[in-house]
This record gives C-alpha cells, sequence and structure tokens, in this order.
C-alpha cells in the first residue's frame, strides 16, 4: 500500500460514475503524475482521494489509516494539502498575507516554515507586499504552492499546476516541484502537459474514462510506444 492510496475509487458527482475501480498512490518524497485525455477523470480522482467527492466504493489511506470519513479540512490537519487549478490565492491579500492564511490551522510558529517557502520561491519574497492579484500567472501559482506548504503537509497535491503558463515558466515550477519532492513530502498531481510531467514523474498513471490504462514510472510511460503514440502526441 503506498503511503498515499485511493484505491479501488469508484464515484461521481451524483449521477453516472465517473471513476470506475481506479487506483492511484504515490510515496513519500515521490512525484506521481496523473495525466490523459480530456474527461478521463484526472482531476475527479485527486477531488475524491480529497474529499471533495463521495465514493460509492474505494478505500483512501494516508500513512495506513483509513481516512474516507473525514472532511477535506480534516484531511488538512491528517497532513494533505490541496492547490486547485483556478481560484487558488486570494487576490486581493499581500503574497505574505497568503502564505499567513495558509497556516491558519497552526498553533506553533510558523515563521520558520514562511522562511522555507521563500528560500524555495525567492520571487515571492521580494513581492512579499504586494497583493496577489497584481503577480503573473506563474508567480500566482508559486503562492498557491507556498500556502499550502505552509501547512507543513506529508502530501502536496497539485490539479494543473502548468496550466496557463509559459513553457519558461511551467519548467520552473517542475524545477521546484522537484526541490518539494527532495524535502521527503509526497507530490501527486495531475497535468495535462504530459509528456513534460513524466519526466520528472518517478510513477505515472493514464487515466481513459475514469478507469487505469496504463501504470509504471514515468521513463516507462514515455518509453513505451503505444503511450507516445496515443497520448504523448508520438
Amino acid at each position: 500500500m503506498s503511503f498515499l492510496s485511493g484505491a479501488h475509487m469508484t464515484g461521481g458527482y451524483g449521477g453516472a460514475d465517473i471513476l470506475h475501480d481506479c487506483t492511484i498512490g504515490v510515496e513519500r518524497g515521490e512525484i506521481a503524475v496523473i495525466v490523459g485525455p480530456n474527461g478521463a477523470g484526472k482531476s475527479t480522482a485527486m477531488k475524491a482521494i480529497f474529499g471533495m467527492l463521495a465514493l460509492r466504493q474505494g478505500t483512501i489511506t494516508l500513512d495506513g489509516r483509513d481516512i474516507g470519513a473525514l472532511s477535506p479540512q480534516e484531511r488538512v490537519v491528517a497532513g494533505m494539502g490541496f492547490v486547485p487549478q483556478t481560484s487558488n490565492v486570494f487576490r486581493a491579500l499581500t503574497v505574505e498575507e497568503n502564505l499567513e492564511m495558509g497556516a491558519y490551522i497552526r498553533k506553533d510558529d510558523y515563521r520558520e516554515t514562511m522562511e522555507q517557502v521563500f528560500a524555495l520561491f525567492p520571487i515571492l519574497r521580494e513581492k512579499r507586499r504586494q497583493p496577489a492579484g497584481e503577480l503573473s500567472g506563474g508567480q500566482r501559482q508559486q503562492v498557491a504552492v507556498g500556502r499550502a506548504l505552509m501547512t507543513k503537509p506529508k502530501v502536496l497535491m497539485l490539479d494543473e499546476p502548468t496550466a496557463g503558463v509559459s513553457p519558461i515558466v511551467m519548467d520552473e515550477l517542475f524545477d521546484k516541484i522537484l526541490d518539494v519532492a527532495k524535502t521527503g513530502i509526497a507530490i501527486l498531481m495531475v497535468e495535462q502537459n504530459a509528456r513534460q510531467a513524466l519526466e520528472i514523474a518517478d510513477k505515472g498513471y493514464v487515466l481513459v474514462q475514469g478507469r487505469n490504462r496504463y501504470t509504471d514510472t514515468g521513463a516507462a510511460l514515455l518509453a513505451d510506444p503505444e503511450v507516445r503514440r496515443t497520448f504523448l502526441g508520438g
């Protein structure tokens, strides 16, 4: 069983099921990437693992503990950080205030964690007094990731972290994600830029219509002719 595991997940948003016996997992310090065509259930799988979607079947475990009955807020307390694709910063608040909002569940002194975030994302230190809404798209993504890191998560979940950013900014964000994984945090992310994401992934999941189609290391999926032809543009 993986450190974070969503096993045999079946469910949807009230009507027909979107996920069908879908299994996703990631270990400490690893990067696991969920890829697949539009409508494959990638973001739905993430939301199910985070507790935003009721499952008809399946189990969600974190570090061996069944967390299926926990609300999303309770899962944050248990060690899960989630960065949605959109509306993931408080635009009217400064960068520093956004990071402070991420520490709302903490009872200890969070200043050391904020320094770690500023060390990871130096541009945020430079712009700490600036409203997040005035930042570029890539900088706002750094704020969103930084705010999630302020909770001191065991797992960081990222839904399309490079959506709408330039290729240069995408590469920079992937470099930062690698840096976060090196600290021992498990990273699970959904990504449309499948080829680039699999290049940094320890493990990859290719979903089609809510089902696991391929599961392997990132390198093995990149080397698979059928995966390349069908999902990576040749």
